[in-house]
């Protein structure tokens, strides 16, 4: 017998003629290894007693959207809490290293198996609690128009939740399907773009293509970037969607979809005419915090203008250390690796994890009781999916691409006037030659993704999006000394669809 969907809305008990308390939820819904005479027995007891005393009591425990207030307070759980730093086991910027934990799904990660696990830090933990949030904004999307209130707040209001839901699927399709191709796009599957409340009991969904995932993004994308007010976010705005942050989403899904001249009209409009107001001072918060805490809490600030979107994550990377660059990696690839002979200030926020793994510190390690008497519940922190910093390279990798040879090397040098100790000068013969080729071009396109894109978002995920959209090999080392191979073009590169939304949902599998 299929096991009942434990997500399924309570408003459909309704339809049984009379309000259950949660007691029939839980024996419907939450029953492990349930019989169903048990289910039976047990409904029929509770038809039997006391029925007609709830006939006038609302059943649905849910909040009732009848004002924007409601509407906006829901928002609040429509920002995805999973996270997808998994990734980063799976990049180019780690390798077998001493003396740190290895889980199970550190293992699968780095061998690029498929991760079996459903907890925090995995990719099915990911794609369930992502299409929930979406599942949010569509309540909030269903009912916004029909609310009473003022015109301009709804128009927020809507706006966020459009945002919130072309964000959910943009970073799903770029997780579970191949990169964006505009010659095989419309072929290549991708993921299902959910437009409505979830009202059935179990629902089956088809997989869109990436052509029409992409589509759908654009256009909630480009809605909501029209309707999203700023006024309306007292004293937490970085936790919401702002105008900014949607130019920034822009910026990076312009620049994944090759679209690059739209990439840089986003990103100018974002980044004005000062762009170095939206670039940390790396080196002035090394110089003013006192311990790691201090400093992670400096780098991820809301009132720190880089910082464009903040949301709280349940995961435990911080602590659950299975691979890491080590010093070999470190000096070649990541922050000893630049052509200035200047050192980089980033390198103060890395310590030592185990014998040879080195770690920058961009997460705070916090934790939630699950009762205010608990000693049990789960780690979180508050990590920044957008960055000014990554707006600024979008642009100047957008310019290379389009031969503005001029446009990118400024944009270039705005970032590493706060990346070295000492006054840098960028200049396109300085990078061909640290690059070994003459064509000054391809040298600037290589250095941004190979060189600083690395330095600046690591342990943050992106690197991953970046090996699929170059299609770069990527080779691990193992605990004897043996190498693994991801090829160019390898299908493990897409994350496989969790196995229960091909059990349940009917979605077809990627291949291996």
């Amino acid at each position: 017998m299929k096991r009942i969907n434990p997500q399924f809305s309570v408003r459909r008990l309704r339809s049984l003629g009379c309000g259950f308390k949660f007691v029939a939820y839980n024996l419907l819904f939450n029953t492990v290894n349930y019989r169903p005479w048990t289910v039976i027995c047990g409904l029929c007891t509770l038809l039997l007693i006391g029925c007609d005393d709830y006939l006038e009591e609302n059943p649905d425990n849910r909040v009732e959207l009848n004002t924007l207030n409601k509407a906006a307070q829901l928002l609040t759980n429509a920002y995805s809490d999973g996270g997808y730093n998994f990734v980063e086991w799976m990049g180019d910027m780690v390798t077998f290293t001493r003396g740190t934990t290895k889980l199970d799904k550190h293992n699968q990660a780095y061998e690029w198996a498929i991760i079996d696990d459903f907890t925090q830090d995995t990719p099915t933990y990911y794609w369930n609690q992502t299409y929930q949030a979406i599942a949010h904004a569509n309540e909030v999307l269903a009912i916004v128009d029909q609310l009473p209130g003022e015109e301009d707040r709804r128009r927020a209001v809507k706006g966020e939740a459009l945002l919130i839901r072309a964000y959910g699927h943009f970073m799903l399709v770029n997780l579970f399907a191949k990169h964006y191709d505009e010659a095989t796009a419309a072929s290549d599957p991708g993921v299902p773009y959910v437009l409505q409340p979830e009202k059935n009991f179990i629902a089956q969904y088809e997989r869109a293509s990436v052509q029409e995932v992409y589509d759908q993004v654009e256009g909630d994308l480009l809605a909501g970037l029209e309707l999203v007010n700023d006024s309306f976010y007292a004293n937490s705005g970085k936790y919401h969607f702002t105008r900014n942050a949607a130019l920034a989403f822009a910026s990076r899904f312009y620049l994944f979809k090759r679209d690059y001249q739209s990439c840089i009209n986003y990103s100018s409009q974002m980044l004005g005419a000062n762009p170095s107001v939206f670039v940390k001072d790396i080196a002035a918060i090394n110089d003013q915090t006192i311990n790691v805490e201090d400093y992670i809490r400096q780098y991820t600030s809301p009132s720190d203008p880089s910082n464009l979107l903040l949301m709280r994550k349940i995961t435990s990377f911080q602590v659950n250390v299975g691979y890491w660059p080590d010093n070999a990696i470190y000096s070649e690839r990541l922050f000893g690796n630049n052509p200035f002979n200047a050192e980089d200030v980033r390198v103060e926020s890395l310590f030592q994890w185990g014998e040879n793994g080195l770690y920058t510190a961009k997460f705070e390690l916090l934790f939630e009781r699950s009762s205010l008497t608990a000693n049990t519940g789960f780690n979180y922190t508050i990590v920044v999916p957008f960055r000014g910093e990554e707006v600024l390279l979008n642009r100047a990798e957008s310019y290379a691409l389009l031969g503005q040879l001029d446009e990118a090397v400024a944009d270039l040098q705005t970032l590493l006037d706060k990346r070295y100790d000492v006054p840098v000068t960028v200049d396109l013969e300085t990078i061909a030659s640290f690059m070994g080729t003459n064509d000054a071009r391809v040298a600037l396109i290589v250095y941004l993704f190979e060189i600083e894109r690395p330095k600046e978002f690591v342990h943050e995920g992106l690197r991953w999006f970046d090996i699929k959209r170059y299609s770069l090999p990527v080779t691990h080392t193992l605990q004897d000394g043996s190498t693994i191979a991801l090829a160019e073009d390898d299908n493990r590169k897409v994350l496989q669809i969790p196995q229960a939304a091909q059990d349940v949902g009917g979605l077809s599998p990627n291949p291996r």
